[in-house]
């Protein structure tokens, strides 16, 4: 079907960069975030009579992503091996207490369904009820998850306060 198949290329091609920088603020990796577009991609393409009829095919694609997402934190395969280039010689170093942690590194600590609904929430800026579908679960589901996410976030962003001289550190 040439027409379905150009029609489905110029989508793509129009929505990759958007979809890569959801799939990274979920997954938190670049090369996962590629693997997270392809196989959602993919399962576009063989749905691709349905989710072109959607009324809101961004929003069609981005629920793809994010069950891709969730059914592969579930599934165990992050347990596979990484490969580095150069093992590491020794333990690494001391953590830099200046250096603080940014939101992405923040972000990558939360649990993948707390990520998931403050991704949708607060980057894709979907209402409690839309993210609600996305991640197909009730309304007080994507507050509570929403809710924990943000008080994690927060508790992980808190500035780190040094202890001045004749303080009690208790």
């Amino acid at each position: 079907m040439p027409g379905r198949d150009d029609e489905f290329t110029a989508y793509v091609t129009a929505r990759t960069p958007w979809l890569r920088r959801v799939a990274y603020l979920l997954c938190q990796d670049w090369h996962r975030a590629d693997d997270l577009v392809q196989t959602a991609i993919t399962r576009l393409y063989l749905r691709w009579h349905r989710a072109s009829a959607a009324d809101n095919l961004d929003g069609y694609a981005r629920t793809v992503l994010v069950r891709v997402f969730l059914a592969e934190q579930r599934g165990g395969r992050l347990r596979r091996v990484r490969l580095v280039a150069e093992p590491p010689d020794g333990p690494g170093g001391a953590p830099d207490p200046d250096g603080g942690l940014d939101l992405r590194d923040a972000l990558a600590a939360l649990p993948p369904r707390q990520r998931a609904a403050v991704v949708l929430r607060f980057y894709c800026d979907l209402s409690v009820e839309q993210t609600a579908g996305v991640l197909d679960c009730s309304a007080g589901t994507v507050k509570s998850q929403t809710s924990r996410g943000l008080d994690a976030l927060r508790r992980a962003l808190r500035p780190v306060q040094s202890l001045t001289d004749g303080e009690n550190p208790a």
